[in-house]
């Protein structure tokens, strides 16, 4: 059992796509942490409230919902996403879901003079992925967004973060890997399509990302804010 942790202790967090890999991960390493989390996902599950983060007036109504019953939330991670070609769909939940989220808790959190939020994004923001335009963007504009409302906010005391993860083992990425050397094309990287390998020649697990969250949602962080953290194995190079 992990001890608890200054600043995540006793606090109330929501974490958006929580059903998901890294999602569920981040939520059992808060509460490891001592945080009562909160999981959104956009169908309900065991623990699960059915939150759709395309939705403003539903994502602000559920953090109403959320605070009028438990208390203030501190701390919020959104790590809804989806990973598609599909321009729109990208858009709607990559960068809108963020936008939607992030407006809903921001103004409480500034009135507190308090809440840390992280923000689940993608080397893929910052790095050209050959066959993935749509998801790339999706991702450069929730860094964005979040960096500049976290700069709105950050005299008020409240810290805004991205942890920008690399491949890491999820469902999604999984369903993605159909070849039977893809896990091995990852790794090494591919010189036609213009892809960097990842040095540490591993591929990230869940815990990896929730880990480096938890890092950033702390007290240990507490000077830092309007960062963007990648946890990538060094495939692109800390660019």
């Amino acid at each position: 059992m992990s001890a608890p942790v200054p600043g995540i202790d006793g606090r109330a967090a929501v974490v958006t796509g929580a059903a998901g890999g890294i999602g569920s991960a981040v939520a059992r390493a808060l509460t490891a942490a001592g945080a009562r989390v909160h999981r959104w996902d956009r169908t309900a599950g065991p623990d699960v409230t059915a939150v759709d983060v395309t939705d403003a007036e539903a994502v602000a109504e559920a953090w109403a919902r959320t605070e009028a019953d438990h208390g203030p939330v501190d701390l919020l991670v959104t790590a809804a996403g989806v990973m598609s070609d599909d321009w729109d769909l990208c858009l709607a939940v990559n960068a809108t879901g963020v936008r939607t989220v992030l407006d809903a808790a921001l103004p409480a959190m500034s009135a507190r003079g308090r809440g840390s939020v992280v923000v689940i994004s993608s080397n893929a923001g910052a790095t050209p992925r050959a066959g993935m335009a749509a998801y790339a963007a999706s991702k450069a504009a929730a860094t964005s967004y979040a960096r500049s409302a976290g700069l709105a906010v950050a005299r008020s005391g409240v810290r805004v973060n991205i942890v920008s993860p690399g491949s890491t083992e999820t469902p999604m990425t999984g369903a993605m890997w159909t070849a039977p050397d893809a896990r091995e094309t990852v790794l090494a990287g591919e010189a036609q399509r213009f892809r960097l390998g990842i040095p540490l020649g591993r591929i990230a697990e869940p815990d990896d990302i929730a880990g480096t969250v938890v890092f950033l949602a702390s007290d240990a962080a507490r000077h830092i804010t309007l960062h963007d953290l990648r946890v990538d194995g060094g495939a692109t190079l800390d660019m």
